[in-house]
């Protein structure tokens, strides 16, 4: 492995290739039998898991609990909402029968005679199972609200595939909420978006964008979709997270109704959002390089990884004492690490896959740093060496860790803000959108002209920002297409 990651693609070269060879070699994931599908092995499971982990704590902060639904849904529940069925039904898999049997020549072929009455779609997104639950759940306004997650996996018939960044099967988590008010509901659905951006900001170091979809958009049923948008190192964005307001649709949909503290009856506002393993597609693509994954440390499965060099075995043996309390002070202080003292592979061949896996620190002792009291110390982000004395080299890692998950924020935040540009015109804008990044520029809130943008630059609107990040933006003006009236800037780029 360590001659093949020299071969590794430049960003500057291919972008896309770097990052699809940069998943394999890292050892997250790989292609699968099924077409579009995806295996993660265990190193990308590690760090789906701590992402994993981290939202299921800030989600239970919050007063959400977990829960499971089917993975199989009628067929006729999403016909009860016309956009929710639009939006989903080119993804869809459809099961229609429910045995085999052996062939007339040999092997096993479905059993015509075993047809479903009712075809069942493999989950692409919960919403209609979850709301025709909940209207057994719901009878009072005391039985309000309903805040529940679901770590699931969902099913969406992708042809077009990339680990992580779109496969046909993904897992990702999704909120369904059910609340008395309109404004109950607005509220969760924003604190929930603020969630996904505390979470890509302050664990993942993904600085993101906050603000509201278009309506052309929107999740299929939903009256808006807040969204968080980040920047790859392209100057593409990445969808990293949305939040759906679903007004009253899925509730009148199915019926869900409450008496109120007025004794009538209403029906329930509801909310969903999600994010799915999309997030470790933007963690490699906001902060690796061309020697592989860089990974902030608060998600990296290793946080320190530390490799002997030594001569005989009775050096590695002095070796391993010494190493031995620096782990165990180390474990005392929270971070994972591991004591990588295998013999079947060279100390080169360590370095190399561990810097491939983005270790964001990692300490050598050989021979001459066991007499001297010292260890190398390197780290990741940027590659820096140093040799320090081993007496209260914990208490430096700890801070070192600290100081890697602020600069490879601090470096992506940079990146975005040089890439935001403001525009006037759309000469300007086709210009500046082959060069990439996010342009900010007025648009006349139609359909039509949304559609012309798309069509002919490829750039599609990923959000009006709740926040001000040119000046002016949130200024009236005019389209840069039509020329019409504008209450703001859009932000604009192409995408993921």
């Amino acid at each position: 492995m360590a001659v093949e990651l020299k071969n590794l693609t430049k960003r500057s070269e291919n972008y896309s290739q770097w990052y699809n060879e940069l998943v394999v070699k890292a050892d997250l994931a790989e292609q699968s039998a099924v077409r579009g599908c995806m295996v993660i092995k265990p190193y990308g499971y590690a760090i789906w898991e701590k992402m994993q982990h981290e939202l299921d704590r800030m989600f239970k902060g919050t007063g959400h609990q977990n829960a499971y639904f089917p993975l199989l849904i009628p067929k006729s529940f999403f016909g009860r909402e016309a956009e929710h069925v639009k939006g989903f039904a080119k993804e869809c898999a459809v099961v229609t029968h429910y045995r085999l049997r052996e062939a007339e020549g040999g092997g096993i072929e479905v059993d015509p005679e075993a047809k479903l009455e009712e075809e069942l779609i493999v989950r692409p997104t919960s919403e209609t199972i979850i709301w025709n639950t909940y209207k057994n759940w719901i009878k009072s306004y005391r039985d309000l609200p309903i805040l529940c997650n679901q770590w699931a996996n969902v099913m969406r018939w992708e042809m077009r595939t990339r680990l992580f960044l779109r496969t046909a099967e993904f897992l990702w988590q999704e909120g369904h909420t059910a609340h008395a008010t309109e404004e109950e509901a607005v509220a969760e659905a924003q604190k929930m978006l603020n969630v996904y951006a505390d979470f890509a900001e302050n664990y993942m170091a993904v600085p993101v964008i906050k603000g509201v979809k278009s309506e052309t958009e929107r999740f299929a049923g939903a009256k808006d979709t807040y969204t968080i948008e980040a920047m790859m190192q392209d100057g593409k964005a990445l969808q990293s997270g949305t939040s759906h307001f679903l007004g009253q649709n899925f509730a009148k949909s199915f019926d869900v109704q409450f008496i109120d503290k007025n004794n009538q009856l209403q029906y329930v506002w509801a909310t969903s959002w999600g994010v799915s393993t999309r997030l470790m597609g933007a963690l490699i693509m906001t902060h690796s390089d061309d020697n592989g994954l860089v990974l902030p440390p608060k998600l990296a499965p290793i946080q320190v990884v530390i490799v002997p060099i030594y001569k005989g075995d009775d050096q590695l043996k002095q070796i391993d004492a010494k190493v031995e309390g620096i782990v165990n002070k180390l474990r005392a202080m929270g971070i994972s690490v591991k004591y990588d003292n295998a013999d079947n592979k060279r100390p080169g061949f360590k370095f190399a896959d561990y810097e491939v896996k983005g270790v964001p620190v990692r300490l050598v002792m050989g021979g001459r740093d066991l007499e001297n009291n010292t260890i190398e110390v390197m780290r990741r982000d940027t590659l820096e060496k140093e040799t320090r004395s081993c007496d209260g080299i914990e208490e430096y890692v700890k801070q070192l860790l600290d100081d890697i998950q602020q600069n490879v924020y601090q470096k992506a935040l940079n990146y975005r803000n040089a890439r935001i540009t403001s525009v006037d015109t759309y000469d300007e804008f086709k210009q500046k959108i082959e060069e990439g990044g996010f342009i900010m520029a007025h648009w006349d809130g139609t359909p039509e002209t949304e559609a012309k943008i798309k069509e002919e630059t490829k750039a599609t609107i990923r959000c009006v920002p709740f926040d001000t990040y040119v000046e002016g933006d949130k200024e009236p003006g005019k389209c840069m297409v039509t020329g019409k009236s504008s209450k703001c800037r859009v932000l604009f780029a192409r995408a993921y």
